[in-house]
């Protein structure tokens, strides 16, 4: 049985104001914590790959004009390592632990602590439903009124308040902040109308500057940990190095319905282990998943052996002294994730059902060959490696080196 403070939900410390903030700021940031909660054996691969199986499957239903209600039907796994924010919702404000989600656009309260209506609630006609793959929820639509940090209020912001939920166990639901597009279909009665996100209403209503997020994680060998930030309308230029360097949005299906770009992967100076091709990144994703053909060349480069405890790949001491970073290349900027950057921190070896002092990496199978329009997924194993910056208004996504992107931390 794991520790039962995996399962606590982490409240940070938010200072919440009743009155909306009409002054426009050209960043707003908010605090996020890092939390792991691993239930079973496998937990870890499985929840990564059925969400990369959902994922592209409701890419594909959304690109060829397909309802995108349930995509796919697979078992449902808690969240396995998430990274969560207090957000408060009403007025007065209750405050919820929401994960964040760049694969994902609606927000929504309600899997673990209930709702609470305040004079602010206001009850639509819709019903709502999102299916995550690694979970799903359904209930009503509510506009009320949001808060993301002290003294920073969205009035009017549409939430989706579950009645039934699965897979979100010590979490009370999601802050999606992926693509707008990602709403559609979403509500019912049927609507073409997309949901506005709460990145989107920030920006409309003049309160930050410009329609971007950053992004800041940091490796980190302790289960819940206060390393992260997420800035809306711009970039903190203290958590990162250097300049940050920009990719477009890729054109290809169906990774061009969520942050999709073109990268190529390059295992030490010359093997290559993933030719161009499309894929996401996603902050809803734990592990680096690669296509299954990609997967196979890593593993032949690296002696790696999968590990039937964990679903990880595991290495010898002598293999982890061997091994070589990972190069990954994108509109002609190439990011090396170190070997160290490359492995599961060993202090928490316990809590994915590991054995202490073996050596396990992050890099996994996503479960189907290149060349089907969503070959990889970063997810923050990659992402506590480099800043982020996801950027609507020119469809783009940018990276910058941090003072963690060399650190042996793992």
């Amino acid at each position: 049985m794991f520790p039962t403070s995996l399962f606590t939900t982490l409240l940070l410390a938010l200072t919440v104001a009743a009155n909306p903030v009409l002054l426009p700021r050209s960043s707003v940031t908010l605090p996020l914590s890092r939390r792991v909660n691993v239930t079973s054996v496998h937990n870890l691969v499985r929840h990564d790959v059925t969400r990369a199986k959902a994922l592209k499957a409701r890419g594909l239903a959304k690109a060829n004009g397909f309802s995108v209600d349930a995509v796919i039907n697979e078992q449902v796994d808690n969240q396995a390592v998430t990274y969560v924010a207090s957000v408060g919702v009403g007025s007065p404000a209750t405050t919820y632990s929401l994960l964040i989600d760049t694969g994902s656009s609606n927000t929504w309260v309600g899997a673990g602590k209930a709702y609470v209506r305040t004079s602010t609630s206001v009850q639509t006609s819709n019903r709502v439903s999102v299916t995550y793959g690694s979970g799903s929820f359904s209930g009503t639509e509510f506009t009320d009124q949001v808060t993301l940090a002290s003294g920073l209020v969205i009035p009017n912001q549409s939430i989706g308040v579950a009645s039934t939920s699965e897979g979100f166990d010590g979490v009370d639901g999601i802050l999606g902040i992926g693509p707008v597009d990602l709403t559609s279909d979403t509500l019912s009665p049927a609507t073409s109308s997309l949901v506005p996100t709460v990145t989107d209403n920030l920006f409309s209503r003049k309160t930050i500057t410009a329609n971007e997020i950053g992004i800041s994680f940091e490796p980190t060998t302790t289960e819940d940990s206060l390393n992260g930030e997420l800035t809306w309308g711009g970039t903190d230029s203290t958590k990162f190095t250097g300049s940050i360097s920009f990719t477009p949005i890729t054109g290809t299906s169906p990774a061009n319905e969520f942050w999709g770009i073109n990268q190529s992967i390059r295992y030490g100076t010359s093997t290559s282990i993933l030719s161009t091709t499309a894929g996401i990144v996603d902050t809803g994703t734990t592990l680096v998943l690669i296509a299954t053909d990609a997967f196979n060349r890593y593993v032949r480069a690296t002696g790696a052996v999968n590990d039937a405890a964990t679903g990880l790949l595991r290495l010898t001491a002598a293999q982890f002294a061997n091994l070589q970073s990972l190069f990954f290349t994108t509109n002609g900027v190439t990011y090396e994730l170190t070997a160290n950057a490359q492995i599961w921190p060993r202090s928490l070896n316990a809590d994915i059902g590991g054995t202490a002092g073996s050596i396990y990496l992050i890099v996994a199978d996503i479960g189907s060959p290149s060349g089907e329009g969503l070959d990889f997924i970063n997810g923050f194993a990659f992402l506590e490696r480099f800043y982020s910056v996801f950027d609507t208004t020119n469809k783009r996504v940018g990276f910058a080196t941090t003072p963690f992107t060399r650190a042996t931390t793992n």
